[in-house]
């Protein structure tokens, strides 16, 4: 990369170095802002091999399967190798064409590959046969010497793990157990989840402690906190049900209208209470009128006295009868 990197001017390749080592860091843990990485070294140096390789494996390990193998053909035009034949034929699996994956594992290519390519190949086309759901096919396709062989690679764990995973599509649970096992052997790094499958083969089940440790302590703190700070409100802030609703839920109200309201329901009692001032306006049988407090013909209102428009209205201070 370094030589290839050399081509372009110096503070130019500073910057496509740096971007392309973002890539690295990313890719695995971050793939998205590694695919933004890898599309700004494109274009700062669309013609260099490395730059159209990392923005290959940029876009497949974001699934933009179809950009992937355009990037991964012209890095492939560029340099005159095939070491990446494997994953372009993965490409055409990503992009729904297992049957060109296939060609692609006939084709003499592969012959240049060395083992780990081969091996990766194997898994492809062994991938590209579950596609069509040829099982047994996949089976067979992984059963190889580098399956057999005792000696751990860098490849072991992955194509083990695969063998496995068939096998246990393929209902030959007994089969899937071994190589599941024979998996973890060989996966030092913990490259795979061998581990959690050969778990739920024995029928183990896994419960998260830390959502199950709960701390007494802190829910009694909880409490007391929420009692003080109900106190605290209960000076400044009432709470109040709206019966109108279903569910009465506390709604908070000002203390001033609060204390309106109290002095409001106060008067309201005041004005229950009986009053023995209202026994003067009781009517007896003694404020009755009689014949003396009748009005006489003087204080009986006159023709003249009575509006003679019907208009008018009567004179607020007539006498009332």
């Amino acid at each position: 990369m370094r030589q290839e990197l050399l081509s372009l001017p110096k503070g130019l390749a500073e910057e496509v170095s740096k971007n392309l080592v973002m890539v690295a860091r990313l890719i695995d843990e971050d793939p998205e802002r590694a695919y933004a990485y890898s599309r700004i070294a494109l274009r700062l140096a669309s013609r260099v091999a490395a730059v159209r390789e990392a923005a290959g494996f940029a876009a497949y390990a974001t699934q933009k399967y179809s950009e992937a193998l355009a990037e991964f053909r012209a890095a492939k035009r560029m340099t005159g190798s095939v070491e990446l034949w494997p994953v372009m034929a993965d490409c055409e699996r990503g992009l729904g064409r297992p049957e060109r994956a296939l060609a692609m594992a006939g084709e003499p290519e592969v012959q240049k590959l060395d083992k780990a390519g081969q091996v990766e190949m194997r898994l492809v086309a062994a991938g590209a046969r579950r596609d069509q759901g040829q099982l047994e096919a996949a089976i067979v396709t992984l059963q190889s010497p580098e399956l057999a062989s005792s000696t751990v690679q860098p490849w072991t764990a992955r194509l083990r793990y695969a063998y496995a995973d068939a096998l246990l599509a393929a209902d030959r649970e007994d089969e899937a157990r071994e190589w599941f096992a024979k998996t973890l052997e060989a996966d030092k790094d913990g490259a795979t989840d061998a581990s959690d499958r050969l778990a739920e083969l024995d029928g183990v089940e896994f419960v998260d402690a830390s959502a199950e440790d709960v701390d007494v302590d802190d829910d009694e703190d909880d409490d007391d906190d929420a009692e003080v700070a109900a106190a605290e409100r209960a000076s400044d802030v009432a709470e109040y049900y709206d019966e109108d609703d279903d569910e009465y839920e506390p709604q908070e109200r000002p203390a001033a209208a609060v204390r309106a309201d109290d002095e409001a329901d106060a008067d309201a009692e005041a004005d229950d209470e009986p009053d023995d001032r209202d026994d003067e306006f009781d009517v007896t049988d003694e404020d009755v009128a009689t014949d003396e407090d009748v009005a006489t013909d003087e204080d009986v209102a006159t023709d003249e006295d009575v509006a003679t428009d019907e208009g008018d209205e009567p004179d607020a201070d007539r006498d009332k009868a």
